[in-house]
């Protein structure tokens, strides 16, 4: 006789819910950022290096009132740069993307990680894909192309080539999570990839010329490093709470708030084909994330 899991009472899963869609919150307002001071002559490598950096002061509080800082001991140095060297590289063409596209279009591409987090377990993982897993890639990718336009002169090759290179990069870097997950704790992975995120920017912001922000610039900076940190955190207290297949589907709420911001900052309005593309993309992510649901609840 199979023994039944026991759920989380409901209040907590409410309680996780809340927390996802306020860790969505702060990444469309953590891009929103990233955006304006982008704009405001500010290279990405110190956007990068500023993110990361303050993001230990939340990260720091994090790991002192729960774990301690004995978690930081690792078994997989390799692994965990590995890690930070493809999520790195997802950062950086994500934070160029939002230069290049309307907040809402460059959050849209983001949701394309899950697919290629798919193919990359076939391929990396020797994991089995079905035939219907395959068919929401197909699908999913088919919401991009309604999503990019590619009509001559209505579309931004490079803002959608760096937004499909950010989601590349993210699934990855959760590939790359995969493998050295057992013996590697969550603050743990966490901790070294700020801690290359802060290297990361540095070394590049020393290349490619460091530019001294303004008072308000400097001010959005940490408040990218501070939101950021909040923001990764909130996720892993969502999973803590709720189990991955009641929340996950809430990281599409980025997409609202993504809207708002652009909206209220810029005047963006989303043109219907991001929306109808974005609809495509999500629905695929969400069947696939149904399906590998379905295959692990099939193990137990």
């Amino acid at each position: 006789m199979t023994a039944v899991a026991a759920q989380p009472p409901a209040q907590r899963v409410l309680l996780g819910i809340g927390l996802r869609v306020g860790a969505m919150a702060c990444m469309a307002c953590l891009s929103a950022v990233v955006k304006w001071t982008g704009s405001h002559g500010v290279p990405v490598f110190e956007i990068i290096f500023f993110r990361n950096l303050f993001a230990f002061v939340p990260l720091g509080l994090y790991i002192a009132r729960t774990t301690g800082f004995e978690v930081l001991k690792t078994q997989r140095p390799l692994g965990h740069m590995l890690r930070a060297v493809i999520g790195l590289t997802g950062m950086v063409c994500g934070f160029s993307a939002v230069q290049h596209l309307p907040l809402t279009e460059a959050t849209a591409l983001q949701f394309t990680s899950p697919l290629f987090m798919t193919a990359l377990s076939a391929l990396l993982l020797s994991e089995k894909v079905g035939r219907h897993r395959w068919a929401a890639v197909v699908v999913g990718f088919l919401g991009v192309l309604i999503m990019a336009r590619p009509v001559p002169g209505q579309i931004d090759v490079l803002g959608v080539a760096l937004g499909v290179l950010s989601a590349l990069g993210a699934a990855g870097a959760m590939v790359a999570i995969r493998q050295i997950a057992d013996t590697e704790r969550g603050p743990t992975i966490v901790f070294y990839f700020t801690l290359g995120g802060v290297v990361l920017g540095l070394v590049g912001a020393s290349i490619v010329g460091w530019v001294m922000p303004d008072a308000k610039t400097l001010a959005l900076l940490i408040l990218a490093g501070l939101i950021g940190g909040v923001g990764q955190l909130l996720l892993t207290e969502a999973l803590r709470n709720a189990p991955i297949g009641i929340i996950a589907p809430f990281d599409y709420t980025q997409l609202v708030w993504a809207a708002v911001f652009g909206l209220v900052v810029w005047g963006e309005v989303p043109q219907p084909l991001t929306l109808v593309g974005a609809l495509v993309v999500a629905a695929s992510g969400a069947y696939i994330l149904h399906r590998e649901l379905r295959r692990f609840s099939a193990r137990d």
